[in-house]
Formats: C-alpha cells, structure tokens, sequence
C-alpha cells in the first residue's frame, strides 16, 4: 500500500514538473517573439502631421538612405552657444519629450531631438545597430553647427545607451544620463530572472561597456522609486564613473518625474550654465 502511495505521488509531482517545465519554455517562446513590443512603444504620425511647441523650433527629415529618413526637431535657442542631442525614451515620439528642450534652451543650446525609426515620422527598421548609426548622423548634423565642445550628448531612459555609446565614440563637452540602465538584459534580469536574456534579447544597449570609454564628464540622474528602470541598475553604472563625473541621486523619484525636483533642476542647471 506504502509503494502504490509513493508511486502515486511520484507520478502526480512528475506531472507537475512536466507541465512546469512546458510553461516555462512556453513563456520564453511568447517573450521571445513580443519582445520588442514590450520594450518599444512608438507612436507613428502622418507625414503630413504639424508639430506645435511653444519655443521656436525648425523640422528636419534627414536622410539615411533612399528607404530611410528620420525625422528631428531642432528646438532653437537666442544666440546659440551650443547643441544638446537628446536622444529619448522608449514611448509615443518627440511629443511627448519637446517638454524637456526648454531647460537647455534657456541656458543657450539648441535642442536636436530625434525619433527613432518606426517613431512619429521616422521611417526603416528599428535595429540595436541602426540607432547607433542614426546617433552619429544626429552628430554629424551638431558638427555642421558647432565644434565638438559645445556638443552636449543627452540620453533618457532607453535613450541612454545611445547616448553613452554616441559619447564613447565622439568627442564632446558632456554626457548627461537620465535615469539609466546597466543594460536592458540587466533590467530583465532583475524583473523576471529566471531566463538567459543574453541568448534571447535582440537589443541589449549594455551601458556598462561604453562608459569606461567616455572621456568628457559625465552626470547620471536617477530617481530612487523608478518603477521601470531599477535604481539598482542605474546605481551600479557609478563605479566606473571618472573621479570628477557625478552620479546624483534623486530620493523618491521616479522614472518620468525627476523635472518635478527640486535637486534635479539645480544640479542640471549647474552643469548646463559651466
């Protein structure tokens, strides 16, 4: 009676692991295959759309190649005394980010603002290795205007590892990080770990690697209740920090309020008036 018991429980936990197993690589086939969707959410608008902001500003449709043209929003200062590459989060399009080209506006820089491809205007495929490359047409566009000096390099969210890259390869005045990540498969790691992100990410964006080779100073901004990109991933980006680069932490903040602060306002008016 004891065995037939045990064989009985035997075969119901096989079962159970079975159908566990089953799910688990179930659920990795679906993130697999959604996660870009996950990740990247654009908002496309017709070509025909008419940008309003309430600064001066000029559209611009840069072409990559024949198939591909993105779309920018130069934010114009007076008197110009520098450029500021914003490179954005991963939502909607520059609409919902144009808010933030007056903080630099006011200090004397144009804004460069540019979506991504399959973002507001901006046509071809969304790849790791193309939004390296239209980073540095973005460049080459600020080099028309001005001398790598007065080229500030800034990145939100997703648009920080674009940014550190871009940094990693261009000269410039500064590299500013809003609320940055160790790298993506480090933010999936820490949600859900218990995948191999490194075999299944098709974008990866890994921070960590282009920072050691940054060499203008660096500012990091990082909220300590951000709810999409862990302050602990943001926070382990500061031991390869320069000694004269800051990483400032912002208590309580999150991941799309840190303007609403007190300290983050003054520190990025710090850096932006040097």
């Amino acid at each position: 009676m004891i065995s037939m018991e045990k064989t009985k429980v035997l075969k119901y936990v096989k079962k159970i692991a079975i159908w566990a197993i089953g799910l688990y690589f179930a659920a990795g086939v679906i993130l697999y295959f959604v996660q870009n969707k996950l990740i990247f959410h654009p908002e496309v608008l017709p070509v025909n759309y008419q940008y309003k902001f309430d600064i001066p500003f000029q559209e611009l449709l840069i072409p990559v190649n024949k198939k591909v043209k993105l779309s920018a929003v130069l934010f114009k200062a007076n008197r110009p005394r520098g450029m500021v590459l914003y490179f954005h989060g991963n939502s909607s399009n520059i609409n919902r980010y144009a808010k933030a080209a007056p903080d630099f506006t006011q200090h004397g820089y144009d804004v460069l603002m540019m979506d991504y491809r399959e973002f507001g205007k901006s046509t071809g495929r969304l790849t790791e290795a193309a939004m390296y490359e239209d980073a540095l047409l973005m460049y080459k566009v600020a080099r028309s205007r001005f001398a790598p000096w007065q080229i500030v390099i800034y990145g939100k969210s997703l648009g920080t590892g674009i940014a550190a890259h871009l940094a990693s390869v261009r000269d410039c005045r500064r590299l500013l990080l809003e609320t940055p990540y160790y790298s993506l498969e480090d933010v999936a790691s820490q949600a859900a770990p218990i995948y191999p992100y490194s075999l299944m990410l098709d974008f990866n964006l890994p921070t960590y690697e282009y920072l050691p080779a940054v060499t203008a100073p660096v500012t990091i901004f990082h909220g300590t209740e951000d709810e999409t990109v862990p302050y602990a991933s943001g926070k382990k980006l500061q031991e390869l920090l320069k000694k004269d680069d800051e990483f400032v932490t912002i208590p309580d903040g999150g991941h799309n309020n840190l303007r609403d602060y007190p300290l983050y306002r003054r520190k990025l008016d710090s850096v932006m008036a040097l």
